[in-house]
């Protein structure tokens, strides 16, 4: 592929996979002979070396090095779990401080897709850097209002382990259209098609089994916002 860098931003509240699923996609193109790098989340380290969550005055550096670690690779595809954005969300939820989003919305834009998490995974403590399983709901709305604002497009991606992936990569093939055909990805050992019953389950289990959804674009961020803010009223 030459110099081409393609750069996939993995955007979510906590616990909803992004780590998990990042190295999954970072797997599935190494094993197609790809250059692949998984570029870590800064927040974590940083949370483990200090033995504390991050105040006001320290995001901005936590975001800055997010962003370094993201634009020093210089080829190949970049998938990063998390993206300054999420720093600049989390200071905006915690200290109401929304100075982050203008550069990290400037950053953001760079990147050739943007998979938003879904929340329809367990939330399951992990140390100091979560807050709860409250902050979810209001964490995933700030992303899609920063995105909507931005007029950036993004994915959402439903779904549990192999399904989630799955949906990951048919999300990937679908948004950069062209690029998987041009680089002959066939992903071995995936369908790059969501089932008719993968995309139910997944909407099933999100809409707590009042209906199951039928959306053959369940991953369309206007299609998929729309019927969630239904759901919510």
């Amino acid at each position: 592929m030459g110099n081409r860098i393609i750069r996939i931003a993995l955007l979510g509240a906590e616990s909803t996979g992004k780590t998990s699923l990042s190295h999954g996609i970072a797997n599935a193109l190494l094993a197609q002979g790809q250059i692949a790098a998984y570029v870590p989340e800064v927040l974590r380290e940083w949370c483990q070396l200090h033995g504390r969550t991050p105040a006001v005055h320290e995001q901005m550096q936590i975001a800055q090095q997010q962003a370094e670690r993201i634009f020093s690779i210089q080829t190949g595809w970049v998938i990063a779990d998390t993206t300054p954005l999420m720093t600049a969300v989390y200071s905006d939820l915690i200290f109401q401080d929304p100075s982050l989003y203008e550069q990290a919305m400037v950053q953001q834009a760079q990147f050739d897709l943007a998979l938003v998490m879904g929340l329809d995974v367990a939330w399951v403590p992990d140390g100091l850097q979560r807050d709860g399983e409250h902050v979810r709901a209001p964490v995933d709305n700030l992303i899609r209002q920063a995105m909507s604002k931005q007029q950036l497009p993004f994915k959402v991606i439903y779904g549990q382990g192999e399904v989630r992936l799955n949906a990951a990569l048919w999300a990937i093939s679908e948004g950069l259209t062209g690029l998987a055909e041009s680089l002959e990805m066939k992903f071995s050992g995936f369908s790059l098609q969501p089932t008719k019953t993968q995309r139910e389950v997944s909407q099933y289990d999100l809409n707590q089994g009042k209906t199951a959804w039928r959306c053959d674009l369940c991953s369309d961020s206007d299609c998929e916002h729309r019927l969630f803010t239904d759901l919510l009223k």
